[in-house]
């Protein structure tokens, strides 16, 4: 989606929630849209149209364009205007890098276990699967990772998942809509599941990390690709249909 599809929803939601910290507000708005993916890399944040929509001043708007830049989330080009960043292979590393550090820990040392959530993540994905909907998948899978960290009980580790799915979303969009990539991953997030609630935490938490790490080379390999597909035009749409938006 573009920017200009998404204001009228911007609008709506803006008329009714207001946030005292709107520079804040104003991120966690976009933020949102980006983890949604309705914000695809690339697409420039005009500031006239967000101001109106939102109803927030050019400094308010440039304090959220800039607590998001801090997250890696948009990128500010002089002279040409704000963008939602397109991922490197660096930043794909450094994604994995934290979800190392976050979900195996929460698999092991959290104290609640209370696993709704992620049963009906697990079930939306099967869901979408059935469907044939790669963002339906990539959503719940989404889900349920934000899920895992979210048995911590910790505002701000929460708060950190949600950045870097934030960033995992823009890394999907460079990635083909490609529904053997995400099949295989919901299998596995029902074993971890399993290990979890059996007790057996140190087993989940080495299926997570060898699930990150999977995961990882595979996204890795395909933004390969795809940059090999840019630097040689004829061979982009074989390379798109192979490898675009996971």
């Amino acid at each position: 989606m573009t920017l200009d599809e998404i204001l009228p929803d911007l609008r709506r939601q803006s008329v009714d929630v207001r946030h005292a910290e709107t520079g804040l507000w104003a991120a966690s708005m976009l933020r949102d849209r980006i983890s949604a993916g309705q914000l695809a890399p690339g697409a420039k944040l005009s500031e006239e149209p967000l101001c109106e929509v939102l109803g927030v001043s050019r400094n308010t708007l440039r304090e959220a364009f800039a607590t998001l830049a801090r997250e890696h989330v948009v990128t500010r080009i002089p002279n040409r205007g704000v963008f939602v960043t397109r991922p490197t292979a660096d930043d794909i590393r450094e994604i994995y890098r934290v979800r190392r550090f976050l979900e195996p820990a929460a698999l092991t040392w959290s104290t609640d276990y209370t696993t709704d959530a992620l049963h009906a993540a697990i079930a939306r994905a099967r869901s979408a699967h059935t469907d044939g909907s790669v963002p339906g998948m990539a959503s719940a899978n989404q889900d349920f990772h934000a899920g895992v960290v979210a048995l911590t009980g910790s505002d701000r580790l929460n708060a950190q998942m949600t950045q870097v799915l934030a960033e995992m979303r823009l890394v999907f969009h460079s990635m083909v809509a490609d529904p053997l990539f995400h099949a295989p991953y919901i299998d596995d997030n029902a074993i971890i599941l399993a290990k979890f609630e059996a007790g057996e935490r140190s087993e989940a938490a080495a299926l997570m990390v060898d699930y990150l790490r999977r995961a990882e080379q595979q996204l890795l390999e395909a933004h390969a690709r795809a940059r090999a597909a840019t630097r040689h035009p004829l061979a982009q749409t074989g390379a798109q249909r192979a490898y675009g938006t996971r």
